[in-house]
């Protein structure tokens, strides 16, 4: 499975982000061959100070950024996955949307753990999803979803995994500050080494977040990393990788502590 990761500096202003997502697009085709497009958390909307009202700025699912998605997808005929704020009657989701070849929405997935740490508190503006993992198939590979602070919580890996995931995507929009950019690299290194999976990170870069988009393969090696800036960071997720991981290191089989239901 071939992927790209498209890091980028969202803004408050979502037509803005609309021309940015489709002008950093632009350097790919659908002759490139990519399966898998993965742009960071909040990409419709910057998340801006903390004291801003996201629920007037969210959008449904059908709305103008889930349409361009849909678009550009249809365009590189592959699957996108995308950051947005989602419309409720009260307080909005934080939402990543899965859209298909065809333009067609295939799943959504609203973060379960909001991020409130670190002095912040996303739960006074947003609302969590319900605690189920979401698994897609894309190109024939189970694909988990999670969103940036549910990094730091290696049950939902490990639910995604149990569910059946190979791969696991996360796009984050990971604060910058002492020690993060340390916590980005340790905790996505360890989700792929505990679970045998290859994991996928968009992060969105500039001043204010950590960046460092990365693809990591199941035995912990990262296979590219950006920096801050804006960036396409492109690998090829081998299926063989993680077979081989699990032969070798069969933790997942070892485990003596499993899952009730």
């Amino acid at each position: 499975m071939r992927v790209a990761l498209l890091q980028l500096a969202a803004d408050i202003d979502s037509a803005a982000n609309r021309e940015l997502v489709t002008s950093q697009l632009a350097d790919l085709d659908a002759d490139d061959g990519i399966d898998l497009v993965v742009l960071p958390e909040a990409t419709m909307h910057d998340f801006g100070a903390p004291d801003l009202d996201l629920a007037p700025v969210a959008e449904p699912l059908d709305g103008p950024f889930v349409q361009m998605i849909a678009a550009e997808a249809a365009r590189l005929r592959t699957t996108i996955v995308a950051g947005m704020f989602e419309r409720t009657d009260g307080l909005p989701f934080n939402t990543l949307v899965v859209v298909g070849p065809d333009g067609q929405l295939r799943a959504t997935y609203r973060k379960i753990h909001l991020y409130d740490s670190f002095g912040y508190k996303e739960s006074d503006r947003l609302l969590p999803g319900e605690i189920a993992p979401v698994v897609v198939e894309i190109a024939g590979r189970p694909v988990g979803l999670m969103t940036c602070y549910d990094l730091r919580f290696p049950e939902l890996a490990r639910a995604l995994v149990d569910a059946g995931a190979e791969t696991i995507v996360v796009p984050a929009a990971w604060v910058a500050g002492e020690h993060k950019l340390d916590h980005w690299r340790t905790l996505l290194t360890a989700r792929a080494i505990e679970n045998t999976v290859h994991v996928v990170a968009a992060g969105q870069g500039g001043d204010r977040y950590t960046g460092h988009s990365l693809v990591v393969d199941p035995w912990g090696s990262i296979v590219d990393e950006a920096a801050s800036e804006p960036a396409i960071v492109q690998a090829v997720l081998d299926a063989d990788d993680v077979a081989k991981a699990r032969s070798v290191n069969p933790s997942l089989a070892n485990r003596r502590i499993k899952p009730t239901s």
